[in-house]
């Protein structure tokens, strides 16, 4: 059924009078409409920070007295005073942002604080409860109460509040990890009682573990995920393994690059590929296997067939008049026990050698950079192969070696020239 339509005869007085009357009730409606809109885009865009932002929050609150926003940007530029009676009317002002909109959780959470400042304590536990109550399943309503009970030394209802956190936002996850870390003095059993039982929980909390320090921490709950979880965080292996290679702690480093596939041939106590037979790559290819800086046109090194102790090959290095002073073109880091002993042997072929500095292999503490110990001068001229071997105890905190190729000391220039061959590298432990 259609609906009757009056139409206006603005030709008599009657019309003209009904007509100016809908205009009118229109101009005054949208007079309003937009006064509102305005003062709640002013409150909502209008930082507490920003100039003349009190003023602005006075407009937008004149503008659009019904909506809470503009009251919550006053209060907040209110209580910036920290003087008693600046407090208690940014209170008034948020419980009247409250009654205008008591179901929004957000209103709740800034009454509760203002409460706090004011030393009103029990107000602000029921208003930041009342947030929760609204919104149970919106991270931030939890975590404003658990820092609150955190505040007040109510550190179990707190970790009670901030576990729920942890559940679905990495955001506020890290944060309660590291609250907890320093609030129970780094004691990893606090913390993890706030880690939900989850795979995305776990892997987090591996990766706060690395980068505050705590390798074993670290792997130990990695190491809990189940083998098929933990293909689903290939970035959080990443960074967990460059973080701990960074701080230097190279034992656990290790079983997290073999499991990131980058090391998946390399072992503790074991020199990888030392016998040249795969690819030596670039040097980043690898955290624990060989590195080979290829930068320098006057050195050439790579992998020989033809001559070789055992085996399909042997890495050659042949000088062109190369004259740098430091010869650290061949790397490896190994991790080691502290404290252990070990020998270190491969084998060495030399010919044309020539030089005023010769090459040989230094054992340094790669946690200080600390020389441990080198070998004896390659012998210089034309030699066959022959085995060199060193022995060392390696220093009580050092958990990683590196094993490169130097030379002596000749000066800023001193050319060498020749080629030396390497296979066959080994450490064992005694």
């Amino acid at each position: 059924m259609s609906l009757p339509i009056t139409i206006l005869n603005a030709r008599n007085k009657t019309g003209r009078i009904a007509l100016i009357g809908v205009i009118l009730g229109a101009l005054v409606f949208t007079w309003f409409a937009v006064r509102w809109q305005v003062g709640s885009m002013l409150g909502e865009l209008t930082g507490p920070t920003q100039a003349n932002a009190m003023e602005i929050a006075r407009a937008a609150v004149e503008l659009a007295p019904r909506d809470p926003r503009p009251r919550s940007l006053l209060a907040a530029k209110m209580k910036e005073n920290f003087d008693p009676a600046s407090i208690d009317d940014s209170v008034r002002t948020l419980e009247d942002a409250v009654r205008l909109s008591p179901y929004d959780f957000r209103w709740w959470i800034e009454l509760g604080r203002a409460y706090e400042q004011a030393e009103r304590s029990e107000e602000a536990e029921r208003a930041l409860q009342r947030a929760v109550d609204l919104a149970p399943a919106y991270t931030f309503p939890h975590w404003q109460i658990g820092n609150f009970y955190l505040r007040q030394d109510r550190s179990d209802e707190a970790f009670a509040q901030l576990t729920k956190t942890t559940e679905k936002s990495i955001v506020y996850r890290e944060q309660v990890f590291s609250l907890a870390w320093d609030y129970f003095d780094k004691d990893p059993s606090k913390v993890e009682q706030l880690a939900a039982n989850t795979p995305d929980v776990r892997a987090s909390l591996a990766l706060f573990y690395a980068q505050r320090g705590a390798p074993a921490d670290s792997l130990r709950v990695w190491n809990s995920l189940p083998p098929e979880e933990k293909g689903k965080y290939p970035q959080n292996l990443t960074i967990i393994t460059q973080s701990l290679y960074t701080k230097r702690f190279y034992r656990q480093a290790l079983e997290f690059s073999k499991q990131s596939g980058a090391d998946s041939d390399a072992a503790a106590e074991t020199i990888t590929n030392g016998g040249f037979e795969k690819f030596v790559g670039d040097p980043e290819s690898a955290l624990f296997g060989w590195r080979i800086n290829r930068s320098d046109t006057k050195l050439d090194i790579l992998t020989d067939s033809s001559v070789k102790v055992e085996g399909l090959k042997s890495l050659k290095l042949n000088f062109k008049t190369y004259a740098r002073p430091e010869l650290y073109n061949v790397t490896q880091l190994v991790a080691v026990e502290p404290s252990a002993r070990y020998t270190v042997s491969f084998m060495l072929r030399t010919e044309n050698l020539r030089t005023g500095g010769e090459p040989l292999i230094e054992i340094v503490d790669a946690n200080s950079d600390n020389m441990i110990v080198t070998t004896q001068r390659f012998p210089l001229g034309s030699n066959e192969w022959q085995k060199i071997t060193v022995e060392f105890v390696v220093p009580p905190t050092c958990d990683g070696i590196t094993i490169r190729t130097s030379r002596a000391s000749c000066g800023e220039t001193c050319p060498i020239s020749g080629t030396i061959w390497y296979d066959d590298f080994k450490i064992a432990r005694l």
